[in-house]
């Protein structure tokens, strides 16, 4: 039987040749990657390494020196943040920031982008089309609320939620635009056992229905059980590339961590 050329993997993340600097501080140095479609992609490194700026780099929240950044063979260097988010790439945030005063359920409603009712006109020439949208966006972000197991709290306020549910929060609201890759920024930061079990267990759910990820975490069992590729960062050069093991016990990685040869 001929596979269908339509079902095989393709680079859904091209990154070529990106630079980023700071003065005289190169913290991006020409850094190459490709990401598969249905990964679950490892960025790893010491601190310093350039790993979150290349994160605003992708997602538009800085602009790159130079290179080259294609979403599913489009290129998206140099377009703003909410370009970039509309083209399908979203992001977390190592420390999350939702509105406080708003309700759980408004913080990820908000979250979809060209909503009629944003527009002053749409609400007295078109109310039933903001109507009818408003609800699509409550139905979808309760899906998702249900999802990340947060549904019970959806009526308050987000700044009571804990640090590991504000992580959830903002996978439900990244989740509910129907991105096309997510990057996290450290997910497993500063979250209890039991919550960082069920982020990775979302994620998980998620990259078996057809979402991709890259992942920056410095918790090397995370990114055992979860990533592959993993790759590695060090003074803001891609190292390597590779599986968790291979990675995880190569010297230059080693080094890159410890600052001394083995």
């Amino acid at each position: 039987m001929t596979s269908n050329p339509t079902s095989r993997p393709h680079a859904l993340l091209v990154v070529e040749a990106l630079c980023k600097n700071f003065g005289g501080h190169q913290a991006v140095d020409h850094v190459s990657f490709a990401l598969q479609v249905g990964a679950i992609g490892g960025l790893i490194g010491p601190n310093g390494a350039g790993k979150t700026t290349l994160f605003n780099c992708l997602t538009g929240f800085m602009q790159a020196a130079s290179g080259k950044v294609l979403l599913d063979g489009v290129s998206i260097g140099g377009r703003s943040s909410s370009a970039v988010f509309a083209a399908g790439l979203a992001r977390t945030f190592q420390i999350p920031r939702p509105f406080p005063e708003m309700t759980v359920l408004e913080n990820v409603m908000v979250a979809p982008r060209g909503q009629l009712g944003e527009r002053f006109w749409s609400n007295w020439l078109q109310p039933r089309m903001v109507a009818a949208q408003e609800r699509e966006t409550m139905a979808a972000a309760r899906h998702w609320l249900d999802f990340v197991g947060l549904s019970s709290l959806e009526g308050q306020p987000a700044r009571i939620l804990s640090g590991g549910q504000r992580k959830l929060l903002e996978l439900a609201r990244v989740m509910v635009s129907a991105p096309k890759i997510v990057l996290l920024d450290e997910p497993g930061a500063g979250v209890n056992p039991a919550l960082l079990d069920q982020i990775v267990d979302k994620v998980h759910a998620l990259n078996a229905q057809g979402t991709t990820f890259l992942i920056i975490e410095h918790n090397m069992d995370l990114v055992a059980s979860l990533c592959k590729p993993v790759m590695v960062m060090a003074q803001g050069q891609l190292l390597m590339t590779g599986s968790a093991d291979e990675v995880l016990n190569d010297p230059r990685v080693v080094e890159a961590y410890l600052g001394s040869p083995v």
